[in-house]
């Protein structure tokens, strides 16, 4: 194939995932900006974690916050629990890997904290074994998901389902609606 006429394809996929997306997402979305916000005004911390892509999602949304997005304004506390070598790897070994991020959030996240869980399936047992572990914690069990939400659906509230098949399309919708959460928590931040 013409590499101009795939991306073109490419480009076509994702303006028409874009388009089911702003249809979809926009109440669950809304619901989770307040709760993020409310969150963070209160003491609290997010906490965003998922497996390969989503991993490196869960760390650039952490990185936006605490960091900055478009202004410097003070840090907003996040963590990504993709990071940690150590953690992950000891707790892979030593428990199982459906449990490493089940054992951070035991270890970190408390009442009112959000925890933000990402897959673009909605079934990965380590996401939703965490998202159980923040339920029982009484934190927020949040997510982001694709296709129908998985598993993911019984287990978070809000969940943002990004209404495709294509794995690709997910993360670019995943993204797009993290930075939007960034923007909105960073203006509120600022005010």
């Amino acid at each position: 194939m013409d590499p101009s006429l795939l991306l073109a394809a490419q480009m076509d996929e994702h303006a028409e995932v874009l388009a089911a997306t702003r249809r979809a997402v926009a109440g669950p979305f809304a619901r989770l900006a307040d709760l993020c916000g409310r969150s963070l005004a209160g003491g609290g911390k997010i906490l965003f974690f998922g497996n390969g892509g989503s991993a490196a999602d869960a760390q650039h949304l952490a990185a936006e916050l605490v960091v900055r997005y478009r202004v410097n304004r003070r840090a907003l506390a996040a963590i990504a629990l993709t990071t940690d070598t150590s953690i992950l790897t000891a707790a892979a070994n030593d428990l199982s890997f459906d449990d490493i991020f089940a054992r951070q959030i035991e270890a970190l996240a408390r009442p009112g904290d959000v925890v933000i869980g990402i897959s673009t399936s909605g079934r990965s047992p380590n996401v939703l074994k965490g998202l159980a572990a923040a339920q029982s914690i009484g934190a927020v069990a949040a997510g982001l998901a694709g296709r129908d939400g998985g598993l993911m659906a019984g287990q978070c509230d809000p969940l943002i389902v990004v209404p495709s098949e294509v794995t690709a399309r997910i993360q670019e919708m995943h993204i797009l609606i993290g930075h939007s959460l960034c923007d909105h928590l960073e203006k509120l931040a600022a005010s």
